[in-house]
């Protein structure tokens, strides 16, 4: 019996995996199979690994990664503190809970398009908290240095995601356990730590997760927000990919390719995270 749960799980994701993994294989094929010669956009087929060598030289990409890592990773952050931390704190209350699921459901399906208009209005150098302040020189938070428009507007979106999935896996038991917690005697402190936390984990590092992979490959925030150089890689990617000169189109989809491989990597690890935190988890249970 207890190996049904998993099964139907797997059996109930299968119409909307099947479809998503056959279009991401198609594409991916396609993307290495033209950045290594063998489908060309122009000339004849030629394998080589020549595109990836001169991007693995290249200063733009290496820059590119660096951002794209360090913006991934200071967002997925801020979006698991703020995200876990609401969660954690809406648990005590029921009305908590429900205002904090509005919000988020609000917040949610807005497109980080709009919500990166939103924040360039906000936090532009004359824009609406450079006015509300008063401030005669306002730090240059968007096409800053520091990517700081680009950060608080991924952390702001996927905390709200990282609430709700949370707050989801709250919601399966962790209020009677925190009742028997006190019951026997342990503290707020000790309920947190041993009982609220374990319970979270597995759906902070699955949240986390996804969060990172879609940073990692997100386009339209760091274009609008963000520096023109260094580029994260899904900027490179698209300015390479419109390039009048159609041999820049490999270099492109070897752009895309790394930025996949990266995103899958990350997705690994998060899997391995989940095993071990679940285990953790079922052990509170």
């Amino acid at each position: 019996m207890p190996a049904r749960g998993p099964r139907r799980a797997l059996l109930l994701l299968l119409p909307a995996a099947l479809p998503t993994a056959a279009v991401l294989g198609a594409a991916l094929t396609v993307a290495v199979l033209q950045s290594t010669g063998l489908m060309p956009v122009v000339g004849e087929p030629d394998p080589t690994t020549a595109t990836y060598r001169a991007l693995a030289g290249d200063r733009a990409l290496l820059d590119g990664l660096r951002v794209s890592l360090g913006v991934a990773a200071a967002s997925t952050a801020l979006a698991l503190a703020v995200g876990l931390g609401m969660a954690l704190l809406a648990r005590t209350t029921r009305l908590g809970g429900r205002l904090l699921r509005a919000a988020a459901a609000a917040t949610v399906p807005v497109p980080h398009l709009v919500g990166a208009a939103a924040v360039g209005l906000l936090l532009a150098d004359s824009g609406l908290a450079a006015r509300a302040l008063g401030a005669e020189s306002f730090p240059p938070l968007v096409a800053g240095p520091l990517w700081v428009a680009v950060v608080a507007e991924y952390a702001w979106k996927e905390s709200a995601f990282v609430a709700l999935v949370v707050l989801a896996a709250l919601a399966a038991g962790e209020r009677e356990l925190d009742e028997t917690a006190a019951t026997l005697g342990a503290g707020p402190w000790q309920r947190l730590r041993r009982v609220a936390l374990p319970m979270a984990a597995p759906a902070a590092v699955a949240a986390g997760g996804v969060t990172f992979a879609y940073v990692l490959g997100s386009y339209d925030v760091a274009w609008l927000l963000g520096r023109s150089y260094p580029e994260p890689l899904p900027v490179l990617a698209y300015r390479l990919w419109t390039d009048v000169d159609l041999a820049r189109r490999e270099q492109a989809l070897a752009v895309a390719v790394v930025t996949t491989a990266l995103a899958l990597a990350c997705l690994l690890v998060t899997a391995a995270l989940l095993a071990r935190t679940a285990r953790t988890a079922r052990a509170v249970r």
